[in-house]
């Protein structure tokens, strides 16, 4: 049952975010000298269109909010709160109604993406372990699968960590708690105390899915400190729907922080990656030299488009929990319909039973056929894999024009 979450009219909707706009600052009535922020240029962006009073999304777009900073924190640009009541209203949806977190029990932010949002957590977790524990960088580890999103290789790179993969089965693509084992040691023979590990929800390329007891059981026996993040930014708007029951959410403990990415599945703009974590420790990311922000700076990527988050807040308000769970049920059978399919060729795949993502071998797929329907390979170099993403856009009339080709 979902608490913050529920289904709205379109007339709710936009009685909602015109309200948001108007507690908002108005540049033309007020004044206000000292932002260095104003609306988009009126001599490109029509501001008097007739459409936009029907339009809520592009007339956030065009007051242009800054939600800089994270608004469940506590005090935040007061020249914005009415758009960032929404972005928290977001953010308690995503925590409490779909990753089953506790009221009041988490924070969280609107960021620029997955990636932003899994550096986010890095980030915090490096923080903490140099200043509480007092660890060295070479002491830290960030460890995930070798199906893990780049991002995980760009954030050691970023903040001068070491990377550690775990190798995952050719069929299954799952971890296990040996090749956890295996990585670890690896990484306790170079002095390496505390682990950041990134539990996936949907890899990008397999859509395989992770247990994180794996890592937790490991590093608990090798008496190891950890964090774990999980990286659902493919996932987090799909998974939870399709398998009910798992350990990649908030009711497990040991899960302290998640991304989710509503560019994706949830079909927001770009720029809608959302970053969710366990209270008391967003502070590990506070840079108190943003002393003219009010409520200082706890993301990585400053200022921000309030608009983003009145998006991804309008897309769950207009489906409403049942029908996100209808979207997710029709796409989760035209996903088995595509795999009954392939079994009668007898082509071989991988797919995860709650996933809409069916990768594909190689050798059953030439070069021509794979860009002619724009499957994606896992190397555009020496492709090994080439994959098929089940989104709304790609129907079973779609899917079958690629059926009797592969025939």
């Amino acid at each position: 049952m979902t608490k913050y979450w529920d289904k709205k009219s379109e007339e709710e909707i936009k009685e909602i975010v015109f309200n948001a706009i108007a507690k908002n600052v108005n540049y033309d009535e007020q004044k206000v000298l000292g932002l260095p922020a104003s609306y988009l240029d009126k001599n490109v962006f029509n501001h008097d269109a007739a459409f936009l009073k029907d339009a809520p999304f592009l007339s956030t777009l065009i007051k242009n909010p800054n939600h800089i900073g994270c608004h469940t924190l506590g005090a935040s640009e007061s020249y914005f709160a009415g758009t960032q009541e929404i972005e928290k209203d977001l953010i308690k949806i995503c925590a409490h109604d779909i990753l089953r977190g506790e009221d009041d029990e988490y924070d969280g932010y609107v960021a620029s993406g997955g990636t932003e949002a899994n550096l986010q957590a890095i980030w915090i977790y490096r923080n903490y372990f140099n200043q509480v524990k007092g660890l060295k960088n070479e002491e830290i580890c960030i460890i995930t699968s070798d199906d893990n999103h780049y991002s995980m290789d760009k954030a050691g790179n970023v903040f001068c960590l070491p990377v550690q993969k775990a190798g995952v089965s050719d069929n299954g693509r799952f971890i296990s708690e040996e090749s956890v084992q295996a990585a670890v040691d690896i990484q306790k023979a170079k002095g390496v105390k505390a682990f950041i590990v990134v539990a996936n929800m949907m890899t990008t390329m397999f859509g395989s899915v992770d247990e994180p007891e794996f890592y937790s059981t490991v590093l608990e026996r090798d008496g190891l400190d950890y964090f774990i993040h999980v990286d659902g930014a493919y996932g987090g708007f799909y998974f939870p729907f399709s398998q009910k029951e798992h350990h990649l959410d908030f009711r497990n403990p040991k899960i302290t922080s998640v991304t989710l990415d509503a560019h994706k599945m949830a079909q927001a703009p770009y720029g809608t990656g959302i970053f969710v974590i366990r209270k008391n420790m967003m502070k590990y990311a506070n840079t108190k030299e943003a002393s003219y922000v009010e409520g200082e700076d706890s993301t990585l990527i400053g200022s921000r488009s309030g608009a983003n988050a009145v998006a991804v807040w309008m897309i769950l308000s207009k489906y409403g929990p049942y029908g996100w769970m209808e979207k997710i049920f029709i796409l989760q059978k035209r996903t088995t319909w595509m795999c009954e399919q392939l079994d009668k060729l007898k082509i071989k795949y991988y797919r995860h039973p709650s996933s809409n993502i069916i990768t594909i071998k190689s050798e059953f797929v030439t070069p021509e056929l794979a860009k002619k329907y724009g499957l994606v390979p896992d190397s555009h170099n020496a492709p090994k894999w080439n994959k098929i993403v089940i989104m709304d856009h790609v129907t079973i009339e779609r899917l079958s024009e690629l059926i009797e080709e592969l025939k």
